[in-house]
């Protein structure tokens, strides 16, 4: 199963992410895991130049095929921070989680990005949510706001640092406790937390002012 075309109905979800960081969106753009494209889709038209980065075979595979008309998206299997191309944006959506050496990445893209360039950066929020989801997609961890503020940055600063969707938390924290030996959610609960809950969400979480969450989404602003 790739768990990924579950998450690619969550369309107001994905809207809501892109409406807290579209200010941050410059041309010259790098989606590190871009998955199968679904936050992809929410910009793709918006800004020149984007460059996805993923190295699931399947997910690449849907990736190229997805995009192959698109003059403006470049798909690459390998790392593109290894290479000289520097960036003005760099997103990692739900991305850090999977990735062991969590604080070296984050150096790794800063090194790869311009002056006043943008690092968005979207996890999963506290370790208690920690779930059969979290280990079997290959989650490390989630997160608190702590990690994000003890962070040792050189010409960097974090400029925005939200917990978004508090109705998510609860919903989620719910169905751990319900439904124990639940791996994937059903493709109804994401309607009914999409669709139902999402919009109430955003009002919520912009009139508590972001102060819990299911996720965490920070944004870092290179000097």
């Amino acid at each position: 199963m790739n768990y990924l075309n579950i998450f690619d109905k969550a369309t107001f979800w994905i809207k809501y992410i892109h409406s807290l960081n579209a200010k941050y969106y410059k041309n010259n753009f790098l989606e590190i895991g871009a998955g199968i494209g679904s936050f992809t889709d929410g910009y793709k038209n918006k800004i020149k130049n984007i460059y996805l980065t993923e190295i699931g075979e399947e997910n690449l595979k849907i990736l190229e095929n997805k995009y192959k008309n698109n003059s403006n998206i470049y798909v690459y299997h390998h790392n593109l921070l290894s290479s000289d191309k520097k960036f003005n944006t760099i997103a990692h959506y739900n991305v850090l989680e999977h990735i062991e050496k969590d604080k070296e990445e984050i150096e790794n893209c800063l090194k790869k990005i311009n002056s006043n360039g943008f690092l968005i950066i979207l996890v999963p929020a506290h370790n208690s949510l920690y779930s059969k989801l979290d280990k079997e997609v290959g989650h490390y961890r989630r997160y608190d706001k702590s990690f994000f503020k003890n962070l040792k940055l050189r010409d960097a600063s974090v400029i925005s640092l939200k917990y978004v969707d508090c109705l998510g938390f609860v919903l989620y924290y719910l169905n751990k406790l319900v439904f124990k030996n639940e791996t994937f959610p059903t493709p109804f609960k994401i309607f009914i937390w999409d669709k139902l809950f999402t919009p109430a969400t955003i009002l919520i979480d912009f009139l508590t002012g972001y102060k819990f969450g299911k996720n965490v989404l920070c944004v870092i602003k290179k000097n």
